[in-house]
Parts: structure tokens; C-alpha cells; sequence
């Protein structure tokens, strides 16, 4: 019995050790980044013209077919109406729409309803940054009766962008369980795809009708929209980018794994361990690369690249080693080669930056904040800073 005790006892800890994360730069492996410019075929770009008709289309096929799914475009008709008109909010400051956007298909229909603040003070349309919204309703609170600094929309508003937020869990709630009550039940069809959308493209998929939306709303220049998420919004901001060109920026914060950090250097989470804990985020062929990061025909800086020559901003914080700071300013640098096809010049250093030393300069920003997973104030004047550049 006591042998048997002691036999299980290994077991567990063998089996914990074995998918334990790395923090330690000494244990990060050798590896090969796949070149961005070099087509399957093995060709060379040297062109804006090359890059955009053949490996860029190229490389987005690979996201989508073994990470983050298709993305459905077709659908019946859309409902957009405003529930709730203030022309005074913020002591004057603001005004206020709630938005509810209802797009049918096959006699369903899924709801994205949209908190938006434009400054009153404008004479003509303004920028806006577009929060995917992770965290609870309250933090983007309409009132303005509680106020967050994870959404600071007065910052915002006195420094002349626009605010707004949809939540995630209009699109696809975030549970193992129940992420199909959604969007995706307007396209039960990728649910049975192995290259199907899942949660994290239904995000994606969210902001894109919420652009749609701004291209009608005479408050907001639609040409000038950032996208921002923060940790699994912050992945779902990237490819939200990726797949559709029409958002100016694009604004990544501590978003790791599958998100702005390069898989290929197994620092902190991996593949696996997402695949394992959440796996509603990402099709069903990612998790054919558990544990084996270097088969991936792609890693994260190509996803920073198809988002070129528009800006990426892009964070961390000190504390927060499961989302791979390294790894998240690598990616950024294994980037730059595509906007200098576009000749946009990078001015990121060739090592990160220290502590709270910022970064903001477009194509390419980036900083590490002292401090947790979250996205607070600090981060919020970075963007600002980096968006009043683009």
C-alpha cells in the first residue's frame, strides 16, 4: 500500500513538472523564427506589391487555419439604434451613446450593445479607441458613477479622442461551456470546423461590426480607429487588426501567449497550457501544437506584420512574466522588416526598454510598466501619446 502511495505521489509530480513554465532567459530553447518574407515557395519579397498579393494573404491563411479560425463575413442584415442619447455626460464634458447593434442570419440574431463618449468640444469627427472589454460591465460604467482606471474615458475625452467599449461576452461569453450562445450561432458551421472560429475570433469578428457602426456615426472619423484589448482582449485586438484593415492601430496590452509574445521561446505560458485552460479561444488545430511550438508554420511577430505599415503599441508589466516581456518586444523587432518594405522607419532600440521607460513612437511602440497584469493610467497616457502620433 505505502508503495502504491508512493508510486501515485510520483505520478503527480511528474506529470506537474512536466508542464511546468519556464521563467529562468538560461532555459528559453534555440530556435528558428520563420522569415516573414519568404514565401512557402520559397521566394523572396523584396516588395510592398509582393508582400500584399502574395505572402501577406499567405501568412493570414496560416493564423487562420491553425489558430485563430475563419472569419465568417456573410449575414442577412443589421439593426443599429441608439437606446440612450446624452449631450451633457462627464459635468459637460462628453457626450454619451449607448449603441445596441443587432445582426440577424437565418433567423438569429446575436447583440453587441456599445458604450461611446465623443467630446463635445469637437467641431468635426475625432479618433476613438475601441476597448474589447474583458473585464466586468462596470469598468466601462455608462454613469459614470464608477470609474476605472482599466477604461480612464475622462483621460481619454480631455486629451480629444473619443472612448468606447463593447463587452466580450456579447459576442461569445468566455466559458468552455458556453461560448457558442453567441455569434457562432449564427455560424453553427464552424463549430464543426477544425480551422472554426472560437472565442477569440468572435471578439474579433465583434469589432469589426462596431467599425461598421463608426463609418456611419458623423461623431467618429472611421479612418482613424485603435483597437485595444487588454490580455485575452489584447489578443483578440491583434487579430481583430489582422483580419481587418480598416482599423487605423492597434493597441496590445500584456497579451502573452498567442498574443504579441513569440511562442517559439516557451518562456512563460505556452501553447499547451492555454489550449488546456481555455479551450474555447482557439480552433481546434492549435491543439495539434501543445508542446510543440517549433511545427507552427507561424509565431507572433508575423501577426504584428500583417497589421503593417499601421501602428502596434504594445505593453507588459514587471510582474507579469507568464506574458513573456522579452518575447513580446522580439516580436515587435522581428516585425520591423515588413514596414521597412513600406519604408517606415522603426525607432525601437535593439533591447527592451527599462522599467517605465516608454517607448511611444509609431510604426512600433512598446513598454514594460512596474507593476501587474492589468492596464491602468500609465498605460492609457502611453497610448494617447503613441495615437496622437500616428
Amino acid at each position: 500500500m505505502l508503495k502504491a502511495f508512493f508510486t501515485f505521489i510520483f505520478l503527480i509530480f511528474t506529470a506537474v513538472a512536466g508542464h511546468a513554465q519556464n521563467y529562468d532567459e538560461s532555459k528559453v530553447p534555440s530556435y528558428i523564427l520563420p522569415d516573414v518574407l519568404k514565401t512557402s515557395s520559397g521566394k523572396k519579397v523584396k516588395s510592398v506589391k509582393t508582400w500584399e498579393k502574395e505572402r501577406r494573404p499567405e501568412i493570414l491563411k496560416m493564423f487562420e487555419n491553425n489558430i485563430y479560425g475563419q472569419m465568417p463575413m456573410a449575414y442577412d442584415s443589421v439593426r443599429r439604434s441608439i437606446t440612450t442619447e446624452e449631450g451633457a455626460a462627464m459635468g459637460g464634458k462628453a457626450k454619451l451613446k449607448q449603441v445596441t447593434i443587432e445582426v440577424f442570419k437565418n433567423r438569429k440574431s446575436v447583440k453587441i450593445d456599445v458604450v461611446l463618449f465623443t467630446p463635445t468640444k469637437a467641431t468635426g469627427p475625432v479618433p476613438v479607441f475601441l476597448l474589447i472589454n474583458n473585464r466586468p460591465n462596470d469598468n466601462t460604467d455608462p454613469t459614470r458613477q464608477k470609474k476605472s482606471e482599466f477604461w480612464p474615458a475622462e483621460m481619454v475625452i480631455d486629451s480629444g479622442f473619443a472612448i468606447a467599449a463593447f463587452h466580450v461576452n456579447d459576442l461569445a461569453p468566455d466559458n468552455k461551456d458556453t461560448y457558442m450562445n453567441g455569434v457562432l450561432q449564427l455560424y453553427p458551421e464552424q463549430l464543426k470546423a477544425d480551422n472554426g472560429m472560437k472565442a477569440i475570433g468572435a471578439w474579433a469578428w465583434g469589432a469589426s461590426r462596431v467599425m461598421d457602426y463608426f463609418e456611419k456615426d458623423a461623431d467618429i472619423d472611421a479612418k482613424k480607429v485603435i483597437v485595444v484589448g487588454h490580455s485575452r482582449g489584447g489578443k483578440a485586438s491583434l487579430w481583430a487588426a489582422a483580419e481587418d484593415q480598416r482599423f487605423a492601430a492597434c493597441v496590445t496590452n500584456c497579451s502573452g501567449n498567442s498574443g504579441a509574445a513569440l511562442a517559439r521561446r516557451q518562456f512563460g505560458e505556452r501553447i499547451s497550457r492555454i489550449n488546456t485552460t481555455f479551450p474555447h479561444w482557439f480552433n481546434n488545430n492549435y491543439k495539434k501544437f501543445n508542446d510543440k511550438e517549433n511545427s507552427l508554420p507561424v509565431d507572433q511577430h508575423m501577426l504584428i506584420a500583417l497589421i503593417a505599415p499601421r501602428p502596434v503599441y504594445a505593453t507588459n508589466a514587471s510582474k507579469d512574466l507568464w506574458a513573456d516581456p522579452k518575447g513580446t518586444y522580439l516580436s515587435l523587432k522581428n516585425a520591423e522588416s515588413v514596414y521597412n518594405l513600406y519604408k517606415i522607419k522603426s525607432q525601437l532600440p535593439a533591447t527592451p526598454p527599462a522599467i517605465n521607460v516608454p517607448l511611444p513612437n509609431p510604426p512600433l511602440g512598446y513598454h514594460i510598466r512596474e507593476g501587474e497584469h492589468n492596464m491602468t493610467e500609465f498605460d492609457w497616457r502611453e497610448f494617447l501619446v503613441f495615437a496622437k502620433g500616428i
